[in-house]
């Protein structure tokens, strides 16, 4: 198999002890792109009062960040496969130091935004290449506790974020508040960079500089009207302008790809490999990752919105009762992908979407009776998060079974992609839908109709993952 192959290549005469340390270096680099998406929700009422922003400009220091990297991730993953995923991952984190001094430093709103738009565009060059690396360390079989172990840092990350968000803003450590949550990065990506240059695979020095920017810059275009669209527009209602970018961005996507397709044809570059949906585990694994990120997103924003504004529940009690879902979230990947995924493929990922269905339902409709903190709810919660990590644990290992090493950057990038447009789209929809259906007056009336759009968005991520073939992994050897 071509992904076994280039595995084996590219970590031949690397000790394990090597290679887990390479490993743990791509681990940090996703604790700094996850830990800045959570951690910065917390800060946002100290940010206001210390900066003066207005309510859009809160809104921008948060999805400017989603905005530049959903943008990025093609151009990012295409720049690995072109000047080699080691070099540009440390090049990444490097950007992403740099643009949280430029954060931490930030003397108005105007230059908050400005960084963390810097921010996202660091996050596109390096998380493709940790997804990337994984695949060249390891064979098929191998990847699947290593991808996902992803998950379950993920899943720490959710949980730890904003608690430590709000000590670190109460520490006040040296009079820096707010700002601690951005400097804190750089010693950690400071040490993440000195351990990569130390073990990182570096048999990637020959590879060409082929990156195609006209269609880097068409896709870079399209995604970013495709997200403005979906992220304004679910917070300050679908105009002409949103609708216009809306239909931008489609026509852009349809042309790119278009042209990719071309281009590959004639053995030219392009900064993506629409062959790569020929592939049943790459197509249908990346159709269910887009379909459960716009399930979680929505599920989780409403979620924690409910728990405020129809429950009255503090930020702190709300971060606490996701504790559950996200020790599910951990028992699903840590525990059941890793032994269970090699023995029953598809099966598993199944099972995960359908206990997830039941667990968001579940919640939603104790939350819709007034429940905010039972044993009750927290059970569904803990059920929502074990079928959560039991689905989307094993869809980074599935996308990339039979993706061979040369393309595994533009894979990566490609799935990580649709992940990004995927949970602006679960903001749009279930936002949308749970604000509209909620009265101000009676917030916990939306949560049945968001219920329902979260039930068939996972339901189609279900289909997708039926569609998978039987055999998902070759044999070792």
């Amino acid at each position: 198999m071509a992904g076994q192959t280039g595995a084996s290549t590219t970590s031949a005469g690397m000790s394990n002890k090597r290679r887990d340390l390479a490993f743990l270096c791509v681990l940090i680099a996703v604790v700094l792109e996850v830990a800045d998406t959570t951690i910065v929700n917390t800060a946002l009422p100290a940010i206001r009062m210390a900066l003066g922003a207005s309510a859009g400009a809160m809104q921008w220091i948060v999805a400017g960040y989603m905005l530049a990297l959903g943008a990025l991730l093609l151009l990012g993953g295409r720049l690995g496969d072109a000047l080699g995923h080691s070099r540009m991952f440390l090049w990444g984190i490097g950007l992403f130091v740099l643009a949280s001094l430029m954060c931490g430093l930030a003397r108005d709103p105007g230059e908050l935004v400005a960084a963390r738009l810097v921010q996202g565009a660091a996050a596109a060059v390096m998380a493709p290449q940790g997804m990337a690396l994984v695949q060249l360390l390891y064979s098929p079989l191998e990847r699947v506790s290593r991808l996902a172990m992803f998950g379950l840092i993920v899943g720490l990350a959710a949980i730890v974020g904003p608690i430590l968000g709000g000590i670190l803003i109460e520490l006040n450590l040296f009079g820096l508040g707010w700002r601690l949550i951005f400097l804190i990065n750089l010693p950690i990506g400071i040490a993440a960079i000195i351990i990569g240059r130390l073990v990182l695979p570096s048999a990637e020095d020959h590879a060409s500089l082929r990156v195609d920017p006209l269609g880097a810059a068409v896709f870079a275009v399209a995604f970013a009207a495709l997200l403005y669209a979906l992220i304004d527009g679910a917070e300050n209602g679908f105009t002409a302008l949103i609708g216009a970018l809306a239909v931008l961005g489609v026509a852009l996507t349809s042309f790119g790809w278009w042209r990719a397709g071309r281009r590959r044809a004639t053995g030219l570059p392009s900064i993506i490999a629409p062959e790569l949906f020929c592939i049943a585990t790459f197509g249908w694994g990346t159709l269910a990752s887009f379909m459960f990120s716009a399930a979680m997103t929505g599920f989780l924003l409403v979620f924690a919105v409910a728990l405020q504004q129809g429950l009255g529940q503090s930020p702190l009690d709300t971060a606490l009762v996701h504790i559950p879902f996200g020790l599910g979230v951990m028992a699903g990947v840590a525990v059941l992908v890793p032994r269970l995924l090699p023995r029953f493929g598809k099966w598993l990922p199944l099972a995960g979407g359908l206990g997830m269905i039941g667990g968001c339902l579940a919640s939603f409709a104790l939350m819709a009776a007034g429940d905010g903190s039972s044993v009750i709810l927290l059970a569904a919660l803990a059920l929502a998060g074990v079928g959560m990590g039991s689905l989307s644990g094993p869809l980074g290992p599935i996308v990339v079974a039979e993706v061979a090493r040369e393309s595994a950057g533009t894979a990566s990038a490609t799935f990580r992609t649709a992940q990004q447009v995927g949970g602006a789209l679960g903001i749009a929809l279930v936002g949308a839908v749970y604000f509209a259906f909620g009265a101000p007056n009676a917030p916990l009336t939306g949560l049945v109709p968001a219920a329902i759009v979260v039930t068939m968005l996972l339901t189609m991520a279900v289909w997708a993952v039926w569609r998978l073939p039987r055999r998902l992994f070759a044999p070792e050897g």
